[in-house]
């Protein structure tokens, strides 16, 4: 628990730190933020190793 928070609190200064040295004003990126930036050919053929990892043989096939 100690980590976490102590994890979260440098989080915090780092981006305190960027924001006044930069002297701009903090936006949200948003929630869905890493989901947007997911280039969709890479997420795929990285769930499709992952399953092939597992020992699962995989087939795409586009939906109809």
């Amino acid at each position: 628990m100690k980590k976490a928070i102590v994890a979260i609190a440098h989080t915090l200064c780092v981006i305190v730190w960027h924001l006044l040295h930069a002297g701009v004003d903090y936006t949200d990126l948003g929630a869905d933020y890493y989901t947007r930036r997911d280039n969709p050919e890479i997420r795929k053929n990285q769930l499709i190793r992952q399953l092939q990892e597992l020992g699962y043989t995989v087939e795409l096939a586009l939906a109809a």
